[in-house]
C-alpha cells in the first residue's frame, strides 16, 4: 500500500494543530508532522514530500484582518528560499491530485485564497468568503451536520450525519453574488450541510446553523473533490470521550471519519 505523509501547518495563533495531526494518526497516517509555517518559507519543509495538506483551526493572526485574509496574504505573494513562489508549489500540490483540508481557521484561509470552492476551476480567484456570524457572537456549540451523497468530495464518501463541534466567530459563508451561490449548489460543491437534529434536513434555524449561511452551507470542496473546507472542527472529535454525551450512550460517528476517507484514497483503497 501508498505511504501517506501527513503535513499540518502551524503558527500565527493556530492552536488546533496537534489535535489535528493525532487525528491523522488515529485514521492511519504514516506521518503526521506538525511544521511552522516559517520553515515552509525558509525551505526546511517542502510540500512536495507529503500527501496530505492540512491547514488546522486556531485564532489565525487574531482575525485582526478578517480571518485567514492575512495568512492568505502570504501564500499569495511570498517565496521559498529557492526563490519558488508558495502558490506556485501549492499549485503544484493541488495538480499531483493530492489532498487539502482547511478547518475552521483553515477554512477560512482556503476561501480567501480562493482554492475553494474553484467554479470553473479557477483557482487563486476568490468566489466567496466568510463574515460574522448572524449571532454577532462567538459561536461554541455542537452541530449536527449532513453530507452531500452527490458531491465529488473524497472525504465525506460513504459517510452518514455528523455530530461535531464548531467554535468560531466568522463562519457565515458569503458568496460573490447570488450566481455564484446557484451554481455552487447546482454543481454539488457543498460538501457538508448544517441539519436540524429532529428533522435531519438542512436549516437556517439558529442554533443549529450557527452562523446563518445561506443554504446551511458548512463545509465547501472543488470540482476534483480533492479539497474540503468547513467550519465545525472534526479533529475535536477523535475519541468517544470527545462527545458531551458519553456517558450516557449517545454515541455518534467521530470526526476521524473524514481523515480516515481521505488516508484510504491515497492508499489507493
Amino acid at each position: 500500500m501508498a505511504t501517506v505523509n501527513t503535513l499540518v501547518i502551524t503558527g500565527y495563533g493556530t492552536n488546533s494543530h496537534l489535535e489535528t495531526a493525532h487525528t491523522a494518526r488515529l485514521a492511519g497516517s504514516d506521518r503526521a508532522d506538525v511544521v511552522h509555517f516559517s520553515d515552509i518559507v525558509s525551505g526546511k519543509v517542502k510540500l512536495h514530500d507529503y500527501h496530505f495538506l492540512i491547514f488546522p483551526g486556531g485564532f489565525l493572526d487574531g482575525d485582526d484582518l478578517g480571518a485567514g485574509h492575512a495568512a492568505s496574504m502570504r501564500w499569495r505573494y511570498l517565496a521559498d528560499a529557492a526563490g519558488t513562489p508558495l502558490l506556485d508549489s501549492l499549485r503544484a500540490f493541488l495538480d499531483e491530485g493530492k489532498l487539502v483540508l482547511g478547518i475552521c481557521n483553515g477554512f477560512q484561509l482556503l476561501v480567501k485564497l480562493g482554492v475553494l470552492p474553484a467554479l470553473d476551476g479557477k483557482r487563486f480567484e476568490r468566489q466567496v468568503s466568510l463574515g460574522h456570524n448572524d449571532s454577532a457572537r462567538y459561536e461554541d456549540r455542537w452541530v449536527h451536520l449532513k453530507p452531500n451523497e452527490k458531491s465529488p468530495c473524497i472525504f465525506t464518501r460513504g459517510l452518514s450525519e455528523l455530530n461535531i463541534p464548531v467554535r468560531h466567530g466568522e463562519g457565515k459563508l458569503i458568496p460573490m453574488n447570488d450566481e455564484c451561490l446557484r451554481r455552487i449548489q447546482e454543481e454539488n460543491l457543498i460538501a457538508l450541510q448544517y441539519v436540524h437534529p429532529e428533522t435531519h434536513e438542512p436549516t437556517q434555524e439558529y442554533p443549529y446553523n450557527p452562523n446563518g449561511s445561506p443554504l446551511a452551507i458548512a463545509g465547501l470542496t472543488d470540482p476534483t473533490g480533492h479539497v474540503l473546507g468547513l467550519m465545525p472542527h472534526p479533529e475535536a472529535f477523535h475519541h468517544v470521550t470527545n462527545h458531551p454525551a458519553w456517558t450516557r450512550g449517545e454515541l455518534d460517528a467521530p470526526g476521524t471519519m473524514l481523515f480516515l476517507n481521505a488516508v484510504k484514497y491515497l492508499r489507493g483503497l
